[in-house]
């Protein structure tokens, strides 16, 4: 047995190593040598496409090691920590080669991230720098990252992908050095951090390891048959774990194909992009799915190419999974994972049924998935019950988070998911819900309690609860239910949603994390043991 600790890192224990390495799950490669195998074997093949640059893998690889010198170069070393914060560029994957071969673990923030989001992952990982893009829409990160500078006093180097407008700010343009193939750090060692989807409070940090990453990209690879001849277009934020590594853009990089990026996910702007390159692959969330399937039949574009659309980051409905094929001709696959680990795919030779009425199965013969009750006891096939799971590549404990290691991983190492799930007979998953306080946002993970504890801070908020509600076009939607203060007279203060929408933008909270709705209540109703009853509350407001 092992219980999760305080440490940075929460090793699986020796035997289960050992066991992993004998199967073959673990090879003791780094992200930076699968890549370089490619550019080894297919040095003048197309690896990356983005606007009008592209990329060989033997350019690409070049300079990433060239990007990788110029890190160092700025004192950064292996076992710093730094917050990577990129849109859709090709920067993203130079940086993150160029950072995880020097051993140089980045924090992977979203575009969506704000100040609240971004100080919390410089203060909490003691990051030594923020590397940032410029071509996040509607967002100054040039700006925010002087803000970092006076709140993160870990924080010593900012590094921005487009031209510097201010002295603080190095250009990642001017980094380049001469190249440096040496790598730091083992295979065992943390890699990087992705986020979690969280439920109480911001984002807690994953730890993923060279090893157990790699064996998740190429085990997906296999399922997956991605080969020299895939085109990948990444619409979804690239360093999502989806997009990255399902089999995403590592899974081309490890295989051979090309991946293009793009940085609108529009209907007509993807259509374009998949005509021009001869797409084959794409991944995305439900909403933009069905926004591919609303477009397509009047789409003057040829997307005759793709073969292959996957669908993940929540629940796609049968019904609208049923008529994908047949909308964008082409298959469907249905997957269902999470940053902290296990993925799970339908099979390309699955009956159609199969495919459109689950959330198919485990990479690995040895994750270990169990659906219990609230006693933590196994339940029959085909009964709801909560998902827990161990293996190869599902991590053992969060970064420095002892308190959260407590609750989301039991004494043997399962890590509890917070879903709610139904397991048939032949192993497929069916996803029915989650058991924990979060919102799935068309894909986007909202912590109702990270929401709330905002909320709470307006003067005139005296109560607050964050609930969601279905939604036809991205599942759930948040609405946040309040109880104003009152006034001298006792009766309630004035508020208006506009209003507190402004509030929570100007806390720097994410736009996805703002609530869709906001109601107000003169007091929420209870649970009989006190707590707040959201239950009554999405029955009552879920019709609203």
């Amino acid at each position: 047995m092992t219980t999760p600790t305080s440490l940075d890192f929460t090793p699986w224990p020796p035997e289960y190593a050992q066991y992993y390495r004998q199967q073959g799950y673990w090879q003791d490669r780094t992200l930076f040598d699968c890549l370089s195998a490619t550019a080894e074997q297919l040095p003048d093949a197309i690896a990356l496409i983005c606007q009008d640059q592209q990329y060989t893998y033997q350019q690409l690889r070049h300079k990433i090691a060239r990007l990788s010198a110029g890190f160092v170069s700025l004192g950064l070393k292996a076992g710093d920590n730094v917050v990577l914060q990129m849109a859709n560029e090709a920067e993203f994957y130079l940086c993150f080669f160029a950072l995880t071969m020097k051993g140089i673990k980045p924090v992977l923030a979203l575009p969506a991230h704000r100040h609240m989001e971004l100080s919390y992952f410089c203060q909490h990982a003691e990051a030594k720098a923020y590397i940032c893009s410029d071509q996040i829409t509607g967002f100054d990160t040039q700006q925010q990252a002087l803000q970092l500078l006076e709140t993160c006093p870990s924080l010593r180097l900012l590094v921005t992908s487009g031209t510097a407008s201010h002295r603080e700010m190095t250009p990642l343009s001017t980094l380049y050095s001469d190249a440096c193939y040496r790598q730091h750090g083992q295979a065992t060692d943390v890699a990087f951090y992705q986020l979690s989807g969280g439920t109480t409070g911001t984002s807690k940090l994953i730890p993923r390891t060279h090893n157990d990453y790699v064996y998740s990209v190429l085990g997906s690879i296999e399922i997956c048959r991605f080969n020299t001849e895939t085109n990948y277009l990444c619409v979804l934020p690239a360093a999502h774990n989806f997009p990255l590594s399902s089999p995403g853009s590592l899974g081309v990089f490890f295989s051979g194909g090309t991946v293009i990026l793009g940085q609108d996910s529009s209907p007509k702007a993807a259509f374009e992009l998949i005509e021009r390159h001869k797409v084959t692959v794409s991944a995305l969330v439900p909403p933009l799915a069905l926004l591919w399937m609303q477009y397509a039949p009047s789409a003057s574009e040829d997307i005759s190419s793709l073969e292959l659309v996957q669908v993940g980051g929540a629940k796609f409905s049968q019904s609208t999974a049923q008529q994908l094929p047949e909308k964008l001709h082409c298959q469907l696959q249905q997957v269902f994972g999470m940053a902290e680990g296990l993925v799970n795919y339908t099979r390309l030779d699955d009956p159609l049924d199969i495919i459109v009425s689950t959330q198919g199965r485990p990479i690995s013969p040895d994750d270990e998935v169990l659906v219990v009750n609230e006693d933590g006891e196994p339940v029959p096939y085909g009964q709801e019950g909560k998902l827990m799971t161990r293996g190869p590549y599902t991590i053992r404990g969060y970064y420095r988070a002892a308190e959260h290691n407590r609750r989301s991983f039991n004494p043997e190492g399962f890590y509890s998911t917070g879903d709610l799930v139904k397991l048939t007979q032949d192993g497929n998953l069916i996803v029915t819900g989650r058991d924990k306080d979060q919102i799935n946002r068309g894909g986007e993970k909202i912590a109702a309690e990270e929401v709330e504890n905002v909320l709470l801070q307006h003067p005139d908020v005296h109560d607050a609860a964050l609930i969601a509600i279905p939604d036809t076009f991205l599942g759930e939607r948040s609405c946040a239910i309040v109880v104003p203060e009152q006034d001298k007279t006792l009766k309630p203060i004035a508020l208006k949603q506009i209003d507190l929408k402004r509030f929570l933008h100007d806390k720097g909270l994410a736009e996805y994390k703002i609530p869709d709705q906001i109601r107000f209540m003169a007091v929420l109703p209870k649970t009989p043991v006190g707590k707040i009853n959201k239950k009554q509350l999405r029955e009552q407001f879920s019709t609203v």
